[in-house]
């Protein structure tokens, strides 16, 4: 069966989601499923492709490295939250290196680490993410960790202050 928007636009279930990412396996081109629909204007249809997408082993995601910068315009541009958690974990499972480094995508994952109206899950994504930018960069580091210490702690969920705490501790790595 192939897969359309059509099909991906009703709600799905977590096998729903494998069962479309054992079809995209077959076919072998997540690179292609992707691109055609990770774009799609209902957000659903997004949704359920990143959603498969992220069923993938690493490995297999690799054939989604040259999409990196595709996946953070996403994020970045997507008002719906279920696509923007979505697409930053395909991100931290992209590999990064010094020249992908982008200061208005490291600006966003500040900006939405530290909203406490954000969802916990995108929170602690944004946050691993800043770390793997800042790395590159000690005074970057030092940014991120002044800015996580100033993080009024009580208001967030135990995700992020675990991976808070983590990075704090030099435990993260």
């Amino acid at each position: 069966m192939k897969i359309t928007s059509e099909r991906l636009s009703r709600a799905y279930s977590e096998g729903e989601a494998l069962a479309i990412y054992n079809e995209v396996k077959q076919e072998g081109d997540f690179a292609a499923f992707a691109r055609q629909l990770m774009h799609d204007e209902d957000y659903r249809v997004a949704r359920n492709a990143l959603w498969a997408l992220t069923k993938a082993s690493n490995q297999e995601l690799e054939a989604l490295q040259s999409m990196l910068h595709e996946f953070i315009e996403l994020a970045m541009s997507s008002e719906n939250s279920s696509v923007r958690r979505l697409s930053l974990n395909i991100i931290e499972r992209l590999k990064m290196d010094e020249e992908d480094l982008r200061t208005d995508f490291l600006d966003f994952c500040f900006e939405h680490m530290s909203d406490i109206e954000e969802f916990p899950g995108i929170q602690s994504i944004s946050m691993k993410l800043a770390f793997r930018m800042c790395k590159f960069y000690p005074e970057l580091m030092d940014e991120l960790k002044r800015t996580i210490e100033a993080m009024e702690i009580e208001y967030y969920k135990p995700a992020v202050k675990s991976i808070r705490n983590r990075i704090l501790s030099g435990k993260y790595k």
